[in-house]
């Protein structure tokens, strides 16, 4: 069943792999990670529909990834999941920077690498990109990897600075 979900993800049929993971969750609601799945493919069925529906749903998307927390505390995909949640949120409908930040600051706690981008990911979001470039190079620093390197490359590249693009290599 979670093969299906995950096939249905890919294929961006999101009704499906909602209804795969629900099948899931009702046989093991004590594994996270379903929990953190389903609530991910709520949430892009919510994005793709209109915004009544997706209105309804988001309850039930928080309530996932908060859930998957619960059950496993260091869950770092789910606290990177509740941050693109309080961005893209409107703050009308529950969206906050300051929200966002409290899962950043979680998931520094976990993994340092992993907080630095979420940092700078808010920063970026926000358009405060000199920030996000600190936080991306912090990041790179100790993590060193091609994600770390990537996120630089992408700001850079937002920010016109080719002289920098090239001292990556």
């Amino acid at each position: 069943m979670e093969l299906e979900g995950d096939a249905a993800c890919a294929m961006l049929d999101w009704e499906a792999a909602v209804n795969c993971y629900k099948r899931i969750l009702e046989l093991r609601p004590e594994v996270a990670n379903y929990h953190y799945k389903y609530g991910g493919a709520l949430g892009m069925l919510a994005k793709s529909s209109n915004k009544i529906k997706a209105l309804s749903m988001i309850g039930e998307i928080k309530k996932s990834f908060e859930t998957a927390l619960k059950i496993n505390k260091n869950h770092i995909e789910a606290r990177y999941a509740l941050i693109e949640l309080y961005l893209e949120l409107p703050g009308i409908v529950g969206g906050s920077e300051k929200k966002a930040q409290r899962y950043a600051n979680e998931l520094l706690s976990i993994s340092a690498v992993d907080g630095y981008i979420s940092k700078g990911r808010i920063a970026e979001f926000f358009k405060r990109y000199k920030q996000a470039e600190n936080f991306y190079l912090q990041a790179h620093k100790i993590g060193n990897s091609k994600i770390t390197k990537q996120k630089l490359i992408n700001i850079y590249k937002l920010t016109k600075q080719f002289d920098k693009l090239q001292s990556l290599g």
